[in-house]
């Protein structure tokens, strides 16, 4: 076990939100493939305990990284890294002193996913020589990588800071999957799983929708196969991707409230030609979502990810969900969000009435759709207080 930049197991542990790596390869994956060298880029907030019983992993969702919460770097630290470190996190207000995920009682980390592009192995990083001596980037040579491919290179991060048994593993959306497997796959590991808007496998629907965000990527005339890094990225086409999925993060009810029929100011949706015409407010939100996306994101990258969650299902080769889920041994919270539309209330209720003993489906409600895990904090913070992180 290396960790990049060398030093010891000790370190780690770094300040509060700021990005460490580790070594994680070679790690052969689901598919038989072999990646030679692997990359984990995580961070953590709070301290391990002595015996290590206070650990929590938290899962992000599709496009996430692993800046869960606002941290604080040291005083002597590059000024880059004390500045992304106190950003906001995505789940800032469950995760931090105080929080619900009190970062004064327990050790947080949150790795950012393999195939990704915030610092972990993926298709964008440099190849190693054994598959390319010039060592550019994977590119279209980039392996699938499988939700249980995830939760094993975990596996590897989690051995490495000696923790033999999370006190919690809890994602939302993607990140609901890995935690669902997790507790699947090391169930001795895992004392606690919360599954907050996910699903037990990847429906048609939800492919039929992946599939559309692949090939407006793909179709993209910079995208050259996936191997682009010399040329123009292919913006355009991540930008289509990013549109179709954020109709599908959002409530209906949600885009009648706030945009309506409304059209962007200054702006002539009636024009003589349509080629001409202006744009509807909801147009230029999502055109918005698009631009944000692709400032950010490696298109590559979202493939691969979004290939991940058409993977996932916690039955493939194992049994029926009742037979897969009586393996495990957790304290479990499952939670759907009432306006979801992109993993319904009812595929978070499957995953209850599969699970062993007395369990209860519980709900957070939200006017904005699937995004409500993110945005209802403070509902999932009391329903984490009521369930698996009683005092």
């Amino acid at each position: 076990m290396t960790i990049v930049g060398g030093g010891t197991t000790d370190s780690l542990v770094r300040e509060d939100g700021v990005v460490g790596y580790i070594n994680v390869g070679p790690l052969t994956l689901e598919s038989g493939y072999r990646l030679p060298r692997a990359r984990l880029a995580y961070e953590t907030w709070g301290r391990l305990n002595e015996d290590a019983s206070n650990a929590v992993l938290i899962e992000h969702a599709l496009t996430g990284d692993s800046h869960v919460a606002r941290g604080q770097s040291r005083d002597h630290a590059p000024e880059v890294e004390r500045v992304a470190a106190e950003a906001g996190g995505w789940w800032d207000g469950l995760v931090g002193p105080g929080a619900a995920i009190d970062t004064d009682k327990y050790f947080v980390v949150c790795a950012n996913i393999l195939g990704g592009c915030y610092g972990s192995t993926g298709p964008g990083t440099q190849a190693p020589p054994e598959v390319d001596p010039a060592q550019k980037a994977w590119g279209s040579r980039f392996p699938r990588i499988t939700v249980r491919d995830t939760v094993n290179a975990e596996a590897v991060l989690s051995d490495a800071m000696g923790i033999e048994r999370w006190a919690l593993v809890i994602g939302g959306s993607m990140g609901g999957a890995r935690a669902l497997e997790w507790a699947v796959m090391y169930p001795e590991r895992v004392a606690a799983c919360g599954v907050i808007a996910a699903c037990a496998s990847a429906s048609a629907e939800l492919l039929a929708w992946g599939q559309a965000q692949a090939l407006a990527i793909r179709q993209d005339p910079n995208f050259c196969g996936g191997d682009y890094y010399d040329g123009d990225f292919p913006e355009a086409g991540l930008g289509l991707a990013r549109r179709i999925a954020h109709i599908t993060y959002r409530s209906a009810a949600e885009l009648h409230y706030r945009f309506g029929r409304e059209t962007q100011p200054n702006e002539d949706v009636a024009a003589t030609h349509t080629a001409q015409r202006g744009r509807y407010r909801v147009e230029s939100y999502l055109d918005h979502q698009a631009s944000k996306l692709a400032g950010r994101f490696d298109a590559n990258a979202y493939l691969s990810v979004n290939e991940t969650l058409m993977s996932h299902d916690i039955t493939r080769g194992r049994g029926s969900l009742t037979e897969v889920l009586s393996g495990t041994s957790c304290d479990w919270l499952v939670a759907g969000v009432d306006s979801d539309r992109l993993f319904f209330p009812a595929e978070s209720a499957e995953i209850v009435q599969a699970l062993p003993g007395e369990q209860e489906l519980h709900m957070i409600s939200s006017p904005s759709g699937h995004d409500g895990f993110l945005i209802e904090a403070p509902q999932l913070g009391l329903l984490l207080k009521k369930t698996v992180l009683r005092d």
